[in-house]
């Protein structure tokens, strides 16, 4: 394929980027963003819709997030609306496959149109870690992503595998299993904001946080936090 082609692909798909973030947002009522009702009324007509068809909302969804994922789009949002839609464990489940996918897509996009760009951005700065990854390829990239992709945005943690050479099949299975754990504590937490919405008259942070379906998930998640750092600095934090 000629440099022009791929030129005209890549600039193709970042036109197409932008033009899906901006229909998703001009479905947002901006200026309600800060009326309580706007979330209660929001709440019952997501309800509504997916227990009218659970099969096909979950395609729905799981098609939207391959997309969104596969254009660098954030992945906190999406597992808080996934536990919101389907409650924690089928939101789970739904949000690691569908994840999973896009991100898969996504590596094998950059890595075909922008392999170049992002080894002159990431090789240099990661180059300690080559060779960890030719050992085990899968341990270690599993071991990424527990670790929360060492902190680096969710957009660019999907690419940076392209410097180390992953295979496809273990980036997958490896981002699949490595998804899990914090996946399942924002599905939980998006689960229990969706009650919250249902069950209060007025938004008070406090009412919030102390809900226990907000504060247990939290305080697990911060566990999960200092078990990624443990994971980094035991693996990741190389000397040499």
């Amino acid at each position: 394929m000629s440099k022009s082609l791929k030129l005209f692909l890549g600039m193709s798909y970042i036109v197409i980027l932008f033009l899906f973030l901006f229909l998703i947002f001009s479905f947002i009522e901006i200026e309600r963003l800060n009326d309580f009702t706007y979330y209660k009324e929001l709440q019952v007509i997501l309800d509504k819709t997916v227990s009218s068809n659970l099969f096909v909302n979950l395609l729905i969804f799981f098609l939207f997030c391959i997309i969104w994922v596969s254009l660098l789009g954030f992945g906190s949002p999406i597992l808080l609306i996934s536990g919101i839609l389907f409650g924690k464990w089928i939101g789970t489940f739904i949000s690691v496959l569908s994840i999973s996918t896009g991100a898969l897509i996504l590596y094998l996009i950059a890595n075909f149109f922008f392999k170049d760009l992002v080894e002159s951005l990431f090789q240099k700065r990661f180059s300690k870690y080559i060779h960890l990854f030719k050992k085990q390829e899968f341990n270690y990239f599993l071991a990424f992503r527990l670790a929360g992709g060492l902190g680096i945005p969710f957009g660019f943690q999907n690419i940076l595998p392209i410097i180390f050479n992953v295979n496809k099949f273990n980036y997958f299975f490896a981002s699949f299993l490595g998804f899990i754990p914090v996946f399942f504590i924002m599905n939980t937490l998006g689960a229990g904001l969706s009650e919250y919405i249902k069950q209060a008259e007025n938004f008070s942070f406090i009412n919030l946080m102390m809900s226990k379906e907000i504060y247990i998930p939290l305080i697990i998640f911060i566990i999960i936090l200092f078990i990624t750092g443990f994971i980094k600095r035991k693996i990741f934090d190389v000397k040499n």
